[in-house]
């Protein structure tokens, strides 16, 4: 892993990245932000040493590096998921890269399920705390220090700060926002009624197929993470419907300006 860490990052170093303030994970719909990043350099991941590449419908598969104000960013259009196949290594495999060039910030979201009664489809959550039910860890197996401790500190896996920020960034916008716990499941398929209904009651808000590898291995590594969520569907008690990818990707489409709008603000100020 080390080894091909360092040599993806030589490769788009030597292609210009340099030095980016913030990482970002653009998840299911939300690529909007792209049109917020001034470009520089736009690499598509079969181009990029040791990449996987993306197989889900809605995520491109792009590494964007650029500018967003006067912050560098790099951001991924296209996140890659367990359940499609890769090991965790690879899945989490930019996040690493990442770190090697310098992040220290980063930006994950996506889309998920609400279980919350106070949340409507097309609501936006920020994630102030995760539990992890994939199958598989992130840091499963022998440890390498040079990416950091065998033991990681989840005290604060989300920013407080950062979400203070934001509260702050979405009032002023007068837009609401949510505040909640996220559960990830390995997927692919959505939750049943009963799945539902385990998310509520172990304590979470929403739940999805995602981030929570990412976050983990960022914190691993000492970064500073910020989680945002576009509740798609619901699995409230009474109201869980049917629900199709196709779905989720509208409804995502139909928040991802505002959710744009607010990131932009929050990496600008």
């Amino acid at each position: 892993m080390w080894n091909k860490v360092q040599e993806t990052v030589k490769f788009l170093k030597e292609r210009g990245v340099s030095a980016p303030d913030y990482g970002i994970i653009l998840g299911t719909g939300l690529g909007n932000l792209v049109d917020k990043i001034d470009a520089e350099i736009t690499l598509p991941y079969e181009d990029i040493p040791n990449f996987p590449v993306s197989t889900v419908a809605g995520h491109s598969g792009e590494l964007i590096y650029g500018s967003i104000g006067v912050k560098k960013v790099i951001a991924m259009r296209g996140r890659f998921h367990f359940y499609e196949g890769w090991t965790m290594e690879q899945t989490v495999f930019p996040v690493r890269v990442m770190k090697f060039l310098g992040v220290e910030n980063l930006i994950v979201s996506n889309a998920s399920g609400g279980v919350n009664p106070a949340f409507k489809v097309g609501d936006i959550m920020l994630i102030t705390d995760h539990i992890n039910l994939m199958p598989f860890h992130p840091l499963h197996g022998k440890n390498d220090e040079r990416f950091g401790p065998r033991f990681v500190d989840m005290h604060e896996a989300y920013s407080k700060k950062m979400i203070a920020k934001m509260e702050r960034i979405a009032q002023a916008m007068n837009v609401q926002v949510h505040k909640g716990i996220y559960l990830a499941l390995q997927g692919p398929t959505f939750e049943t009624p009963a799945e539902y209904k385990m998310v509520k009651i172990l304590g979470a808000d929403a739940v999805g197929m995602s981030t929570v590898p990412e976050v983990i291995v960022a914190k691993h590594m000492n970064m500073t993470v910020f989680g945002i969520s576009v509740i798609t569907d619901l699995g409230v008690e009474g109201i869980v419907e049917a629900v199709s990818h196709e779905e989720v990707q509208k409804v995502a489409k139909k928040s991802e300006k505002i959710v744009g709008k607010l990131v932009e603000v929050f990496v600008k100020s």
